[in-house]
């Protein structure tokens, strides 16, 4: 950060007064705070890392305190960030206003491959911590796995299953299964079946695995009662909304089975749950059926979730869940985004996959295509269908699909919406893309700019501080005359 940028934050704060998910504000008028490891270590472990600002006392209303000595200040900052394993290498930088001293520290985010960042004294179980929003929180244990699990290239669907036979599973699903995976492929086909199933993770040594569990055994919540899909129809917008006869949910079921026949049972459940209209052309006379939401995108929703979702012993009690409300499905898949890839990537570049075993096993048995498709369909389908584009949400340890119903044009039609005033005057203050984007709630930055920010922008309700380049790092949004 240049001396100007940091002017530049330090009028910003005065604005904002507030913290927001990538700046922490420290007084240091007294002397250095001696626990500055939970935002070293939050900040290390997200992407775009983080600013601490020092000077600055949020408990006397944002005032500009200054530091009590920006030489030492920086010594015993560069201490703390040497008791972080990986050591966090910050970038301090020191202004001088109305003769008192300021200091910042830019901490960058740490490669995947080596978070968690924590703190030595305190241990990676302790010692661990995730920014959410303003405010620094310990990871959980699962947080931690996570991280360790994509290391070490732990492959979960091939874990053993102890209780599980080979001769428990369905013989006949089994071996049609067999039979597809030698078609074209003659070496493999030379192969009797105990080989192809060590070969091809249906077991391993003596014990079935989990993926194999998972396809073929009569039934597999025998052995994992959660691997399930708990569905709900809520009669309302939120959960706790009550219908006319003071019902919680209009329709409710739990799903098991095996993965293809969760994805069938699932895909009944919706049909069963949403209208369905008839459209006459007014040209050609013809009867169209139009659901509320398009199938496609419906099913590529739940076979995502039932791909990628986590199936460590750290998730297994935790079902995959299927909410209709009145104008949304929602489909919270337990475990986050797998790997380097961010919501904002989500359909553009070739993710890791979580799942290896089971995704190719569902492409052999033609359930799935296994290319990456599925989040580029989906959002194919919502626009053939006119509707509002799906939101995807990373939450600490789930992963959120929301298919709304309302049509494009109705949701466009914003000019007396409360939320999108609401917006128009946070934004009477230039505001940054994430700062929007928290404002918001969201955790995709693009789908915030291109959902709420841009027909407003087209509208010329918010204006850009840097119009010729919009999609400038250093873009702000305001609504209004621009302060000078």
């Amino acid at each position: 950060m240049t001396t100007e940028e940091l002017y530049d934050k330090l009028k910003l704060i005065q604005k904002m007064k507030c913290k927001t998910q990538n700046l922490e504000l420290k007084s240091a008028e007294q002397g250095c705070p001696k626990r500055l490891y939970d935002s070293l270590s939050s900040f290390s472990n997200q992407d775009d890392g983080g600013i601490i600002v020092f000077g600055i006392d949020e408990k006397q209303d944002y005032k500009e305190v200054g530091v009590y000595d920006a030489q030492d200040i920086q010594k015993k900052i560069n201490e703390q960030c040497l008791q972080m394993n990986p050591v966090v290498r910050p970038l301090i930088t020191v202004v001088e206003k109305e003769n008192k001293k300021f200091v910042s520290a830019e901490i960058p985010g740490i490669d995947l491959a080596d978070r968690p960042c924590y703190y030595q004294g305190r241990g990676r179980l302790k010692g661990s911590y995730t920014r959410i929003g303003d405010s620094d929180e310990p990871m959980t244990e699962y947080e931690i796995y996570s991280y360790e699990a994509y290391r070490r290239k732990y492959q979960d669907d091939i874990r053993e299953v102890p209780r599980v036979t080979l001769m428990s599973l369905d013989q006949e699903e089994l071996n049609r299964y067999v039979e597809l995976l030698k078609r074209g492929k003659q070496r493999l086909a030379t192969l009797d079946n105990e080989s192809i199933y060590e070969l091809m993770s249906i077991k391993r040594g003596e014990k079935v695995t989990l993926s194999a569990t998972l396809l073929f055994s009569p039934y597999p919540q025998a052995y994992f009662p959660q691997l399930c899909i708990t569905a709900i129809v809520i009669p309302g917008r939120t959960i706790g909304s009550l219908g006319d006869m003071g019902e919680r949910f209009s329709d409710n079921q739990r799903i098991e089975g095996t993965i293809p026949e969760m994805l069938d049972e699932a895909l009944l459940f919706v049909k069963r749950n949403m209208r369905t209209k008839t459209i006459i052309s007014p040209i050609t006379g013809r009867r169209t059926d139009r659901t509320d939401y398009p199938i496609t995108a419906v099913r590529e929703a739940i076979i995502n979730a039932l791909v990628h979702r986590d199936y460590s012993i750290h998730t297994e009690g935790m079902p995959i869940q299927l909410i209709m409300f009145e104008d949304r499905i929602e489909i919270h898949n337990p475990g986050g985004l797998y790997g380097r890839i961010t919501i904002d990537q989500l359909g553009k570049i070739q993710p890791d996959t979580r799942n290896p075993v089971l995704a190719s096993a569902l492409e052999t048995l033609g359930i799935t295509e296994n290319r990456y498709s599925g989040i580029p369909t989906i959002r194919m389908e919502m626009e053939k269908y006119n509707l509002r584009q799906p939101e995807f949400l990373d939450e600490r340890g789930s992963f959120i699909v929301k298919l709304y119903k309302e049509s494009k044009n109705d949701y466009e039609d914003m000019s007396n919406d409360e939320e999108t005033n609401n917006l128009i005057v946070f934004c009477k203050t230039p505001r940054t893309r994430k700062e929007i984007c928290d404002y918001l709630g969201l955790n995709s930055v693009t789908y915030a700019i291109q959902t709420y920010v841009n027909p407003l922008v087209e509208a010329g309700v918010i204006k850009l501080s840097i119009p010729d380049k919009p999609k400038s790092p250093k873009q702000l949004y305001y609504s209004g005359e621009r302060e000078k």
